[in-house]
């Protein structure tokens, strides 16, 4: 399966160096940021909804703003995932197709950038568990926990900025 992925990687990357000439790794990392840039507004904001959302008050009186922000998350996880995926695959068609960042003498930044990768992704899957949490009304932490939660996808996505545009190692 692996090369297969990287034979169908191998071949879109000649096709794109031969029809654009010196653009088509520009145009791969173009589309990676748009992607990153994208999947981060949700992890941003989908936990400042959990935060609301814990906030709510018990009963009848807070089910429609309960109902609305359980829905307004829902859809934004829904929205956030394909992003998520697209930003993945233009990564690994970089690193992959392209080779940024493939074994050599000083790319140990992107040994440390896959390792908050991999963070990010299971950031990804606690908040559509936690999501799942609110919908069977299990929720067991409170809004001040998801404040301090919002703040990780934060501290990644500066260590990566920084690991990608330095390369300290």
């Amino acid at each position: 399966m692996a090369s297969l992925i990287l034979g169908v990687l191998g071949t879109l990357t000649g096709y794109l160096l031969y029809a654009f000439a010196d653009t088509g790794v520009l145009w791969m990392k173009a589309l990676h940021i748009i992607f990153v840039t994208s999947w981060f507004a949700g992890l941003f904001y989908l936990p400042r909804i959990y935060v609301n959302l814990a906030m709510v008050t018990e009963g009848k009186q807070g089910e429609p703003e309960r109902s609305r922000l359980l829905l307004m998350s829902h859809k934004l996880y829904r929205f956030m995932t394909p992003l998520m995926v697209l930003a993945m695959v233009f990564g690994l068609w970089l690193w992959l197709g392209f080779g940024i960042g493939m074994p050599a003498q000083g790319n140990g930044w992107m040994h440390a950038k896959l390792l908050i990768v991999l963070l990010l992704l299971g950031y990804h899957h606690v908040l559509g568990r936690q999501l799942k949490r609110f919908q069977a009304e299990v929720n067991t932490h409170g809004h001040v926990w998801y404040r301090w939660f919002n703040e990780l996808p934060v501290l990644l996505l500066f260590a990566a900025v920084i690991l990608v545009v330095v390369k300290p190692f």
